[in-house]
Order: C-alpha cells, then structure tokens, then sequence
C-alpha cells in the first residue's frame, strides 16, 4: 500500500470499479426518477402536491443526513459488508414502494431507498479515488463525473417514458431486478480490499450532525412557504453545524476530519466544482419551468430538451477526465466557464418566440461546459488528500455539494417566480448563473496564484 492507493491488481480493480458504478447509477436515477410521477402520485394516493413533493424533499433530506456518517461506516466496516447492506437496504425500500398502497408506505419506501443511496454515492467514489494509481486519478473521477452527471438527469426521461404506458408503480418495479443483480454481482465477486481501523462512533458528533444537516436543507424547503420559519431552520442549523465543526477540531479522532478544508486544492477547487454543479442544477430547474409555462409543453417534452445536454455532459466528463490525466485542469476549467458564460448570454432574451431547438443547444453548451469544469475540479481537489483521508474528503464534499445544490434549486424556483413574468423571472436566474461563472473564475484564478507560489 502506497501513501495514497490501495494496491490491488487491474482485474480486481476493474471488477469492483464496475460494480460500484453500475450500483451508484441506479441509485442516482431512481432520485429522480419520482419527479415526474408526482402529480400523477397525488391523485392516486388523495394527497396535496405539497405533501406529494415530500417524495422528493424526505429523500434529499435523508440523503443529507446519512452522507456526513460515511467516513466512521467505511473506516468501520469492511467494504463488502459495507456494499451488500446497502445495496440490500435499497432493494429493501425499492420493494416497499413497488407494494405501496398509501403515501405513508410509500414515503418509507423512498426514506429507506435514501439512507442507503447516500452510503452507495460515497462509497463508489471513495473506492474509485483510493484503489486507481494517482496517475488514472482524473479518469477514474471522470467516470463518477458521469454518474453524477447523467444519472439525475436520465431519471425524469425514463420515468416520463415509462408514465406514459404504465402506472408510477413501475418506477420501482423495472430497478427492483437491476438492484438486485447488482447484490448478486458484488456478492460473487466482490472482496474486500480496504483495511479496518478501529473506530468509535462519536454520539454528540453524529447528533450535531443530524440535526444541524437536517435543518439546514429542510429550511430551503420551507423558504418558499414560510420565510421566517424557513430563516429560524437555517440559522439554528447553521449553529448545530458551528458546534460540530468546533467539536470536530478539538476531537482525537473526529468523526468528519475538517481540518482537510487547510489544502488550498481540496477548499478552493472544491468550492470551483460546487460553482458548477449549482449551474447546472439551476439550469435543469428553470428550463422545465419556461418550457412547460410559456412554451406549454408537456413534462415529457421538458425532459426530452434537457436530455441530449445531459447525454453530452456525460460524455464529454469521461473525456475530461483523461484530458486531466494528461494536460492538468486549468485550461479545462477556462474554457467550461467561457462556453457556460458565452450560453448564457442568449438564455437573457429568451421569449415565448424561442423554439424548443435554440433552448436544446445552448442546454448542449453549458452542460458541455459543465462537465468540463466539474470532473478536473473533482479530481484536482482531491490531489493532495492521504489514503486515510479519502473517505473524509468524500463525505465532506458530497455533504456541501447536497447542501449547496438543494440551495440553488431553491434559490432559482423563487428567483423565476419573483416577478410577474416567468420570462422576465427565467432572464433573472440565468443572469445568476452567469454572476456564478465569474465568481467561479475568481476562485480558480486565487487557485493558480497559490499554485504558482508552491
């Protein structure tokens, strides 16, 4: 074993870095997967849509919840036990929701889904960074790029494909069987390769944690409803938060190692991919608004729209991936803030006159551009991370990133829905966007200028 990788032979390697993908993309899918079917859900179980969106909201929250505990799980347990819990935790939740006859049931059913989709996020991607040599690092997260990247986005096509000739009980019945092929793979050919240490769960850390986290994305689903309540969530969340960190910094063995945020390439470059995935985010919320309300079409013909942009994202992450492995990051990044920058610019003038086309390609462009800052900007931050820290690093920044991109979802709904005009509220989001693209810009260039001096 190196400083930095777990050393493993190619096949094996291979073997787990498949597996853990494939699991990780299901996962990811089927979040997003329920979007749709959400109107169609309220009707059937005789709920309000408010509640309905809880399908949603509980999953983020949940999601939010279990990915600051990952480091404590991995550090634990042995990897193998670690992937056939979870995994057999979501077929659990899968399985739950394909029987569901009520919205409580139902709800459980996505909250168990959650829990376990959170741990299987980081697991794939802790994996993947600690068992590849340093010198494949970028294409390695490349491919978890994609995963990222693709899966959410696919979700809402397959479901809108599915909705049209079958009820919303087949969003769980067609990933119950993959799922369960995924247990079986890992069960035949997964071993562990990760060593144990031995690790105490610090309760008032997991505590703080929990509830610190929880109100923290709760209050960005409450904001829109009830500011003040919304403001007092966010604020006590943000104390709970304060008390974990401080509680982090003066523990022996801290729970979540914070101290990791003093690399200069895990804080800013970090905070440049964290830019990037709130674009794209808010992106992917404004464009179905627009298309549905102005250009009135249907929700299947909003995916379709996002869906080549996200297909090309994808695609041009793995690339960007290998492309780091041999040129570095910082020409990449450039040239994914000036395509986002230079797309945005017509998303200002767009009218109920813009044809779904133009709306398609410039989505294409800065999804393009997306993926060429997000998969360097991953793989630069966790350049200068130890083996031991790895699993930190991933939790700590799939916590912020869950954080921040529930925050730009927010942001961006009350930003359109702010004026009168949804044309004028949609000009308003994407000028946001690009104020995001310049500060992105900032934070790259302080970046380089540190490098410089080292």
């Amino acid at each position: 074993m190196t400083s930095n990788t777990i050393n493993i032979d190619r096949h094996t390697r291979n073997i787990i870095a498949a597996i853990l993908l494939l699991a990780d993309f299901i996962s990811l899918a089927s979040q997003t997967m329920i979007v749709t079917a959400l109107p169609i859900i309220q009707q059937d179980l005789h709920v309000s849509l408010t509640t309905a969106q809880w399908l949603t909201t509980g999953y983020t929250l949940i999601l939010g919840l279990t990915i600051p505990l990952f480091s404590n799980i991995y550090n634990k347990y042995t990897d193998r036990g670690i992937y056939l819990s979870t995994v057999g935790l979501f077929i659990i939740g899968t399985a739950l929701g394909c029987i569901a006859t009520n919205f409580p049931l139902l709800l459980l059913a996505r909250l168990t889904q959650a829990a376990a989709g959170g741990v299987i996020m980081s697991l794939q991607m802790t994996t993947m960074i600690s068992i590849f040599p340093i010198e494949k690092r970028g294409t390695v997260l490349g491919m978890t790029s994609l995963i990222i990247s693709t899966a959410p986005a696919i979700g809402p096509t397959l479901s809108g494909f599915l909705l049209e000739y079958l009820s919303w009980r087949w969003l769980f019945i067609s990933v119950l069987p993959l799922m369960i092929v995924c247990w079986l793979i890992g069960f035949w050919k997964l071993s562990n390769y990760s060593p144990i240490k031995d690790v105490r769960f610090d309760y008032p850390s997991i505590l703080t944690s929990l509830i610190g986290t929880g109100l923290a994305l709760g209050s960005l689903s409450v904001f829109q409803s009830n500011l003040e309540a919304g403001l007092a969530m966010l604020v006590s969340g943000c104390l709970f938060i304060w008390w974990f960190v401080h509680r982090q910094l003066h523990l022996k063995r801290p729970m979540l190692k914070v101290t990791i945020f003093k690399y200069p390439s895990f804080r800013l470059m970090t905070l440049v991919g964290l830019l990037a995935f709130m674009i794209m985010l808010g992106t992917e919320q404004v464009y179905p608004i627009f298309t549905e309300k102005i250009l009135h079409t249907s929700s299947l013909t909003s995916g379709l729209i996002l869906f080549p942009g996200a297909l090309a994202n994808g695609i041009v992450a793995f690339f960007a991936g290998r492309l780091y492995d041999q040129y570095g990051f910082k020409w990449l990044i450039i040239s994914g803030s000036l395509l986002i920058a230079l797309a945005s610019i017509p998303l200002l003038f767009i009218s109920s006159s813009t044809s779904i086309l133009t709306l398609t390609v410039i989505y294409i462009v800065r999804l393009i551009g997306n993926a060429l800052i997000f998969s360097p900007a991953l793989t630069e931050a966790f350049s200068d991370l130890k083996l031991e820290e790895n699993s930190h690093g991933t939790a700590l920044n799939n916590t912020v990133r869950q954080i921040m991109g529930s925050a730009s979802v927010t942001m961006m709904v009350v930003i359109t829905d702010a004026p009168r005009s949804i044309v004028q509220g949609a000009h308003w989001a994407f000028g946001v966007t690009l104020l995001m693209v310049v500060v992105l810009m900032v934070v790259l260039g302080r970046y380089l200028t540190i490098k410089k001096q080292h």
